[in-house]
């Protein structure tokens, strides 16, 4: 059996019971970290522009938008859904930059409103191997090396999640991840530019999902060969070095979605790191702004790459904030903590923050390549002449340190505080009810009645 065919029945044909509990754990994780970021991101901007342009298009009402409940085409409800789950950059992710949940979430469930419905344990099984899926086709920095990781890799994932809830064949599911193979790209310079490319290429990624699905139970056709072809995804973006049956050994017996991260703070992923050691020596040292000298952080080369540029306020000051260790910094020192309104317009513009950029510097060093990807060494100095430095190998978050159970439901109550088109909180409390349940829910799509304001 060829890795392809291998792929295609594992996503279709893997029994849920056969699911290991820390998996599902997992996935309910990312269900909870995608929803939240969903539902507080839907105020953020270009939601209100991609809403309207979607909805001008037209077409039949076969699924419906977070918040706002609009019944738009199943990839469309996908885009725009995965462009809010993404839009505050505190969804889950897996190094060296890939983000799972804000699409797969959204491509199954726009998947499971397309098919008329589907119970709760099989969208928690697409879910899951939606998730593994997208484990599997992550790369690492030298092989992306500038494409956007969620671009890339996670097409297969939301694919995968929308075949087996549409119920695709097996022959079906090759061929429409063959097709999701020609829809990878994406770059990270939308990053490094303060672009909202970076939540826009999330809903791309889920629409692709849903479309490909759909393209291949039409009877179109993409390649077959999309890991073993000479021009597969192991040549193109695996720059060769990608071994086809790495992607696919132990598919059900070993799984890596249990490398999936979940932010403490709301910021990039290569920020998570400096930005607790930052706040740790705020609390030590009773560290205001008006005694710090100075601070560098050393971050890795390619995190270097992506956040360690000077901060520009931009015409997204909140995603320039976002991918700033110079911003992230004199925030945690100026309010002695990071919050998701920490990152609004006029917090970015707060002049004593904008002081204290100055001060913070960023360098790339190498040396800390050894230490892991999230290695990262921060040094103050403050205006008494005392130097203290800290350093870090494994960001909060991160597998080795990862999050509490009480932490990652504390996240989803802060998205739902932040939200500016709030849930009733009977409406929170019952999507939290379902999705602790999930195996149970008769029909998942009762979570977005759950998620839609007076739904």
């Amino acid at each position: 059996m060829t890795p392809e065919a291998r792929l295609a029945r594992f996503i279709i044909g893997l029994q849920a019971s056969h699911i290991p509990a820390d998996a599902l754990t997992t996935t309910r994780r990312v269900l909870l970290a995608a929803v939240g970021t969903g539902i507080a991101g839907a105020g953020e901007d270009g939601i209100d522009a991609l809403r309207g342009l979607l909805a001008s298009r037209g077409g039949a009402p076969q699924a419906r938008s977070l918040v706002f409940g609009d019944r738009l085409p199943a990839h469309a409800a996908a885009q725009l859904n995965g462009t809010m789950c993404r839009a505050l950059d505190y969804c889950d992710a897996m190094a060296p930059g890939i983000h799972i949940g804000s699409s797969v979430v959204p491509a199954a469930l726009a998947a499971a409103e397309l098919v008329g419905g589907c119970s709760g344990a099989e969208f928690l099984a697409a879910l899951t191997v939606g998730c593994e899926v997208g484990a599997r086709f992550n790369l690492t920095e030298a092989m992306y090396a500038g494409f956007d990781p969620t671009g890339v890799a996670i097409v297969f994932a939301a694919t995968a999640a929308a075949a087996r809830i549409l119920r695709l064949t097996e022959k079906q599911t090759v061929l429409a991840l063959g097709l999701a193979f020609n829809r990878c790209g994406g770059s990270f310079q939308s990053n490094i530019d303060g672009t909202l490319a970076v939540r826009v290429i999330q809903g791309w990624v889920a629409h692709a999902g849903i479309e490909c699905a759909q393209m291949a139970q039409a009877g179109i056709t993409g390649p077959e060969n999309f890991l073993t072809g000479i021009y597969g995804y192991p040549v193109l973006y695996g720059r060769g070095q990608l071994d086809p049956a790495g992607v696919v050994d132990g598919l059900g017996d070993s799984w890596r979605l249990g490398a999936m991260m979940f932010k403490k703070y709301p910021s990039c992923g290569a920020t998570q790191g400096l930005t607790e050691l930052t706040l740790e020596l705020v609390r030590e040292l009773d560290l205001t702004p008006a005694r710090v000298d100075s601070v560098e952080v050393r971050l890795n080369p390619y995190c270097h790459r992506l956040v360690g540029h000077p901060f520009r306020m931009g015409d997204n000051p909140r995603v320039n904030a976002q991918f700033s260790v110079q911003y992230c910094v004199a925030n945690a020192i100026v309010r002695q903590s990071s919050q998701l309104h920490h990152f609004k317009v006029g917090m970015v513009a707060d002049p004593a923050v904008q002081a204290l950029l100055e001060k913070v510097s960023a360098v790339s060093d190498p040396a800390l390549d050894a230490r892991g990807h999230t290695a990262v060494d921060v040094t103050v100095r403050t205006t008494e002449g005392a130097v203290h430095r800290r350093q870090l190998d494994i960001a909060p978050g991160y597998p080795g340190n990862g999050l509490s159970e009480a932490q990652h439901r504390q996240r989803f109550r802060d998205c739902m505080a932040y939200a500016a088109h709030p849930l009733p909180a009977a409406q929170v409390d019952a999507f939290l009810a379902a999705a602790e349940a999930l195996a149970a829910l008769p029909d998942a799509r009762a979570l977005v009645d759950a998620l839609v304001v007076g739904g």
